[in-house]
């Protein structure tokens, strides 16, 4: 199996969330694990989190399952269950259409990384517990309204 130099990968930053949503994302870094190594079916991405940032904004998604494994420092998962720790090795899981609206944040002092796996779908669409807004991915775009599908701005 052909080991991935994740060093000789381009870092991602920003975020296409629309408007003032993306400097919400400053601190966040990822890095494209699965697209370097050619996969189609599924994405892998390590995304780093420097203290106080934030993976995305709270969200679920109606086609496509998540699922992480932290690999580093220590992420606090947000939930609608509340705030749970996470340390190496740690896990989570959701599944495809549960409304649990989530993401990670880095509560603590030092750098945390996560691998975050998840299905590719032709389309999907998912939606932001704490804002009103959904996203909409078709042909390779996406694009971003309020939850009763009018525009954002």
């Amino acid at each position: 199996m052909p080991k991935i130099d994740i060093s000789a990968l381009p870092v991602e930053t920003g975020s296409g969330y629309p408007g003032h949503r993306a400097a919400l994302m400053d601190g966040r870094s990822q890095v494209r694990l699965g697209a370097a190594a050619g996969l189609t079916q599924f994405g892998a991405n390590l995304v780093q989190l420097a203290p106080g940032a934030l993976s995305s904004l709270r969200h679920w998604h109606a086609e496509q399952d998540e699922f992480l494994v932290v690999t580093a420092g220590v992420c606090t998962l947000i939930d609608d269950h509340g705030e749970t720790p996470l340390h190496p090795g740690d896990c989570a899981a959701f599944p495809a259409g549960d409304a649990n609206g989530h993401h990670i944040k880095n509560m603590s002092d030092a750098p945390a990384a996560f691998v975050v796996i998840g299905t590719h779908t032709k389309t999907e669409t998912g939606y932001y517990s704490d804002e009103d807004m959904m996203v909409r991915l078709a042909d390779g775009a996406m694009s971003f309204t309020r939850k009763d599908g009018s525009p954002l701005d």
